[in-house]
């Protein structure tokens, strides 16, 4: 008799795993899956929905299947509609939750209408039948997150106000220098941009939000507001069923939760202390595990995420980093400017690894350098750092 496994979550790990492996793949989402790195597309209109669409899965999927509750003595899982199903193997790919701030005028499950998280296509949807050309529209949060989405919405025509709590935009993957020719471009689309800048409270009139107040006491007129501050592992559902859960899902080098008959994997399961919330590593994840469900020989071991971000506008704007951008004493650094291109491409090499680089404009280096971080090698000796920012490696 086959084993039968049941996934639940149709996000980007999820479907991987149903890709590889014949599952049960419960959705909660009434949509197919789909490609959630390009639902800032889908808002700007590059693409229609369907184009996002993951390949199909070797299994059956069921949309709309929410997962409620998991009987581990009867390994069985119950959904929403009152059906249960059982499983000889049970995967957790609950993704990950939208935060969300705690604003003043920001309570109870019901948003105000006009404030929208981006997470789902849905929100993407609903954001998209808001806006038009001269609609108001302040994004709350200067991370990956919330520059796509102000970059989509300026393509719509909106008047895009874009806050950022910390000193500089995306300062989690980028060093200051690159996060200011990142502001330049995200200015050049139209988009105000205010950094060190802290939302209080939202004001609404009749259930609809009409604009967004501020800690210095100054206040936005907005019609639009987006919520782009962040995501938190779902794991609710693990944690009912008497799993181990710290931030994530706690796995092991197997993808194992502390029920050896349940694995997680994607932006719910924590590896090592670490959670990713990255498509990447959801993808090796899923890659792993497949293995690991017809071998029991793989391990995971954790992955090196590589950010990146292209913004579209008169002048496309192409940005990859990873690993540690800022250095520390002792660290060899090489950086090249071009201030006519809004190109920059910077490198931090400690001892003989490389730790961690940033490309913006010009992305020509960034397969050589992928490589040699992700491969954690020692470096050549004959090779001269400035070797590693100009030499292309035959990949873009």
């Amino acid at each position: 008799m086959s084993t039968r496994i049941v996934v639940v979550g149709g996000g980007t790990a999820g479907a991987r795993l149903a890709q590889r492996l014949p599952v049960t793949l419960l959705g909660e989402e009434p949509h197919a899956p789909y490609n959630r790195v390009l639902l800032a597309d889908v808002l700007a209109g590059r693409y229609a929905p369907e184009v996002i669409a993951l390949p199909g899965t070797r299994g059956p999927v069921r949309l709309g299947a929410r997962a409620v509750r998991i009987d581990r003595a009867a390994r069985t899982v119950a959904c929403a509609d009152g059906s249960l199903v059982a499983y000889d193997r049970l995967v957790l790919a609950t993704g990950s939750n939208p935060v969300l701030p705690p604003l003043r005028g920001l309570r109870g499950a019901a948003l105000p209408s006009g404030v929208h998280p981006f997470r789902t296509l849905d929100d993407c949807l609903e954001l998209r039948a808001l806006v038009r050309p001269g609609v108001r529209a302040v994004v709350v949060g200067g991370g990956l997150l919330g520059v796509s989405a102000a970059r989509a919405l300026a393509s719509l025509g909106a008047d895009v106000v874009l806050t950022q709590q910390g000193e500089r935009l995306m300062e989690r993957q980028l060093d200051e220098q690159a996060s200011a020719l990142l502001r330049e471009h995200v200015e050049a689309l139209g988009v105000e941009v205010h950094t060190e800048c802290r939302v209080s409270g939202l004001r609404q009139r009749d259930g609809a939000v009409t604009a967004v107040e501020l800690a210095d006491g100054f206040v936005l007129d907005t019609q639009v507001v987006v919520l782009a501050c962040g995501v938190r592992p779902r794991v609710a559902l693990a944690r009912e069923a008497g799993l181990e859960v710290a931030t994530g899902i706690v796995v092991d080098d197997e993808l194992r939760t502390s029920d050896p008959y349940i694995h997680a994997i994607g932006d719910c399961a924590e590896h090592a202390g670490r959670v990713y919330g990255l498509a990447g590593p959801a993808l090796e994840q899923a890659d792993v595990l497949a293995d690991v469900l017809l071998t029991e020989t793989t391990r995971y071991t954790g992955t090196r995420a590589l950010t990146r971000l292209t913004l579209g506008g008169p002048k496309p704007f192409d940005l990859a980093a990873f690993g540690e951008v800022t250095a520390r004493p002792g660290d060899d650094v090489v950086q090249l400017t071009d201030a006519t291109r809004s190109a920059y491409r910077k490198v931090v090499v400690r001892g003989d690894r490389l730790v961690g680089g940033v490309l913006l404009g010009d992305l020509a280096a960034v397969g050589a350098l992928a490589r040699a971080w992700e491969g954690d090698e020692a470096l050549p000796d004959e090779a001269p750092l400035l070797h590693l920012l100009t030499h292309d490696g035959g990949s873009s």
